[in-house]
């Protein structure tokens, strides 16, 4: 496997499911995907749109279609705890740059409340788990802190570069409205400095607010 592709598949082509480099996340077939089928009742959660994540410099974002399920992959520090019952959608553009949001619906409200802080503990020790699983990895991360949306969200950094070159920068948020909480992911090649952290913010409080 080329050193590019392995640390891309190894890191931030987890975040959007992607097989290869993160440009073959999403089809650009799907950005024709009509607006409606995402249109949803009161009581199902509503997905982000392209024009909604952190803008690319070069390239639309595509999305892909809202599927009932864990990803596949699944994403790097909040994927082992993913339930069955997840919905998740993901989206690319024509580089090297790919997202996706995950939402999943509780039974009621503490269960909501036990899942965001299991997650936040699994972002919280994610770069120290990276390193002890691959010792070709070195990994760094950083919390940006709670953002006032709903009952809050949470932002993360993650950095990793590995022994063949790669180096990968990834952005997570977990926000919870009621009994729903969703994640945020956002990915490319780079590291902190390439992170749009202010835009992933700006995308992470549209998330949580447009749930419902």
């Amino acid at each position: 496997m080329h050193a590019r592709t392995r640390g891309i598949r190894t890191t931030v082509a987890a975040l959007a499911a992607a097989a290869g480099v993160a440009a073959v996340a999403v089809p650009a077939a799907a950005a024709t995907t009509p607006a409606s089928a995402t249109t949803a009742t009161s009581a199902t959660p509503r997905f982000l749109e392209p024009a909604e994540l952190p803008p690319h410099p070069t390239s639309p974002w595509y999305a892909g279609p809202v599927t009932a399920g864990q990803p596949d992959p699944l994403p790097v520090c909040v994927g082992e705890a993913l339930p069955s019952i997840a919905t998740h959608r993901s989206f690319g553009t024509e580089y090297d740059t790919s997202a996706q949001q995950i939402t999943v619906v509780e039974r009621d409200v503490q269960r909501a409340k036990d899942f965001a802080a299991l997650l936040r503990k699994d972002l919280a020790g994610c770069a120290k788990k990276l390193m002890e699983r691959d010792p070709d990895i070195t990994a760094t991360q950083k919390y940006y802190g709670r953002l006032n949306v709903e009952e809050g969200a949470h932002v993360y950094g993650l950095h990793t570069a590995s022994a063949w070159g790669s180096s990968d920068i990834g952005l997570f948020s977990v926000g919870r409205d009621g009994r729903t909480v969703t994640i945020v992911l956002w990915g490319q090649m780079g590291n902190f400095q390439h992170a749009q952290v202010s835009d992933f913010k700006t995308t992470t409080v549209t998330a949580v607010n447009k749930l419902y």
